[in-house]
């Protein structure tokens, strides 16, 4: 998958951006609070139907400005692509493949798929589980359709069993025969997505090993993911036996939503006992593996986003990574950087065409790196 062209309006601090993109390798520099992490969000946005920073979509709209449009144009299995997303504060989100709206934006997801490398990615190990679930849902629903459907049914499902109780408690009656027809769906949608999830996590650690293994260059430390879960017992149990407990709480306090993947290094939790150097070399490996994952999955290298990490790496793990680049092994890669000068000596040294764009005061210059 190649992204040949790319343009946004009034998306986050751009006014207006058109970009043509004729490498497997471009590099956008430029000092920091230039915009250059919003030129891979709207990348992101583009595969994802969301900012990869933005939870609310009415907050990637230009300051003092009423909506932001996003178009980009792709290679996919050698054919030419074209996606376009545009939001309005008065209106609603449309997005669009080929000039045709979609009706649902899950038909979207997977189609033109992407891996962000960020220096937020740290949270996955220092937040709460459900940072780590949305972690594991995005890869799986880029990869996976009925994954993704079921998802999407167990969290509209959840959301009307927990109305169901705030009723009953507020009311003080139990209708079981009415809860049962809920648990039901719940059951069902929740176990599928609990095997999905023990499926890929045991794939996952394999990839994630191999890779700290080698952007750590040593074999010595064992990277591994704990899933941990309700449902190693009967999910349809577990709802009958907490159901006293969720009426008082009003809200369903058992299932796939209380899911929790715990990283490891030598079989102690990573959060806790990992350095600094070794929670780096982890992230790095499992994006990596998602990576990995998503092609072997969809035989369609993702594009891969790399926003700004050199400052929290290594000398060691850059030339790991980068030597992974020279080899060929990702498909179009987009690096950010604020110091062009080491952007430059690192890509140069490892013999990588590079593609650079600087950004300076909310213009684009284009050059070639010189190798």
């Amino acid at each position: 998958m190649f992204l040949n062209n790319l343009r946004l309006f009034n998306f986050k601090n751009h006014a207006e951006v058109n970009l043509a993109f004729n490498s497997s390798v471009v590099c956008i520099v430029g000092r920091n609070g230039s915009g250059k992490t919003n030129v891979l969000d709207a990348i992101y946005y583009l595969s994802l139907t969301k900012s990869a920073f933005n939870s609310f979509d009415a907050q990637n709209i230009k300051h003092e400005e009423s909506g932001f449009f996003l178009r980009g144009n792709f290679t996919v299995r050698e054919k030419p692509k074209e996606v376009e997303c545009q939001m309005q504060l008065a209106g609603k989100k449309t997005l669009r493949e080929d000039g045709q709206d979609y009706t649902r934006f899950s038909e979207h997801i997977g189609k033109y798929p992407v891996v962000l490398i960020a220096p937020q990615d740290i949270e996955l190990i220092w937040d709460g589980a459900e940072l780590r679930r949305r972690f594991v849902d995005a890869i799986l629903s880029q990869v996976d359709r009925a994954y993704l459907e079921n998802l999407i049914a167990y969290t509209r499902q959840l959301k009307q069993r927990n109305s169901l109780l705030k009723n009953f408690s507020d009311g003080g009656q139990v209708d079981t025969i009415l809860l049962s027809s809920y648990d039901v769906k719940l059951v069902e949608t929740g176990e599928y997505i609990f095997n999905a999830r023990k499926k890929f996590c045991e794939e996952l650690v394999t990839r994630v090993q191999q890779h700290y293994s080698y952007l750590a260059a040593t074999e010595a430390e064992q990277a591994g993911i704990s899933y941990k879960s309700d449902l190693t017992s009967s999910f349809s149990a577990l709802l009958k036996n907490t159901l006293q407990r969720d009426i008082a709480l009003q809200r369903t306090t058992t299932g796939i939503h209380r899911d929790d993947f715990v990283f490891m290094l030598n079989q102690y939790e990573l959060r806790r006992e990992g350095s600094q150097g070794q929670q780096k070399s982890f992230l790095i490996a499992l994006k990596l593996a998602e990576f990995e994952t998503i092609y072997a999955r969809l035989n369609l290298k993702p594009i891969l986003l790399l926003d700004d990490i050199f400052d929290k790496l290594d000398d060691l793990r850059i030339q790991r990574l980068i030597s992974k680049v020279a080899e060929g092994s990702f498909g179009q890669l987009f690096i950010t950087d604020a110091r062009p000068d080491r952007t430059q000596s690192i890509l140069s040294q490892a013999g990588i065409r590079t593609q650079v764009f600087t950004l300076e005061n909310g213009n684009f210059t284009c050059t070639w790196l010189e190798i």
